[in-house]
């Protein structure tokens, strides 16, 4: 770069806008460590009891309009420091984003749930990103969706992530605009936004002389995959948006390759839904996030 670009030599990047960055032999890891300390310090939680998941298995959020509301300043202080820790944290991403969906009118249920994660984040501060070195180099998505998980407006939530060999470099957790008639047609929904994401990737990566073709995006509803690979089933998806047909144009012309994928290896279930220790854990490690 300094043959292109007037610049001072200064060390190795180890720190840039709260991510630490440790560039080892075998590929590098990067964490908020310190960010997050200073967070719980910040909202006094530094010393608070530790939990090791952010979110209960029953621990949906409703509007509540009868609960005690909270300071509404405070709390959109503590999901804005939340979405940035996201950034190195995707094992939070679900749970932060559902109760970002409160800010309106914030109430004790939903501070509590805040500070649930904050207490989960207190219980893990040294897990961050790990991208490994030498790994295969293939992009591959993966693509989720919680049928009706909002008790709200009924509406889904569609959940993905993108790898870059065993690196993960993309992570979403969205609710769904409209309201999905079967858990086909929400599945359907969040492949539709993954392809759109991947394709997105492909076009970036062509600018480094990259070019893949049949990107596999892997969904655990054998129904949404058959959708998507079968153009002749116009009477099960003339509800659904055309905006999202264009996932079976792109099978078709060979862009993208979807397949079938059990439940158990569904590493886009984490940003779903809210899952018990075991398997919480088993795929925040399938992710590589871990301990630096």
């Amino acid at each position: 770069m300094s043959k292109e670009f007037e610049m001072s030599m200064i060390c190795e990047l180890s720190f840039f806008l709260g991510l630490q960055i440790k560039q080892l032999k075998d590929g590098i890891f990067m964490s908020q460590s310190k960010y997050l300390k200073d967070m719980l310090k910040k909202f006094g939680l530094e010393y608070a009891k530790s939990i090791k998941t952010p979110m209960g298995t029953n621990g949906l959020l409703e509007l509540d309009k009868g609960g005690q509301l909270v300071d509404q300043k405070l709390y959109h202080y503590m999901i804005g420091s939340l979405l940035y820790i996201t950034a190195s944290r995707p094992d939070v991403m679900f749970s932060v984003c559902l109760c970002a969906r409160f800010q309106a009118s914030p109430n004790e249920a939903h501070l509590m749930a805040v500070k649930r994660i904050l207490k989960y984040l207190k219980h893990t501060p040294n897990i961050g990103l790990w991208y490994p070195k030498g790994a295969q180099f293939e992009l591959i998505g993966y693509s989720d969706s919680d049928y009706e998980g909002c008790k709200i407006d009924r509406k889904s939530t569609s959940g993905s992530c993108q790898f870059l060999g065993r690196s993960l470099v993309s992570w979403s957790s969205k609710k769904q605009n409209s309201v999905s008639l079967s858990t086909t047609e929400a599945e359907y929904i969040a492949a539709a936004s993954c392809c759109a994401q991947l394709l997105w990737m492909k076009q970036t990566l062509l600018d480094y002389g990259v070019n893949f073709n049949k990107i596999p995006l892997l969904c655990d509803n054998e129904s949404a995959v058959k959708l998507a690979t079968n153009p002749v089933q116009h009477s099960r998806t003339k509800h659904i948006d055309v905006r999202h047909h264009f996932l079976r144009d792109h099978v078709g012309k060979g862009d993208i390759t979807i397949c079938a994928i059990g439940t158990e290896d569904q590493l886009a279930d984490i940003f779903t839904k809210p899952l018990d220790e075991e398997k919480f854990c088993k795929l925040r490690n399938e992710l590589n996030s871990c301990k630096g």
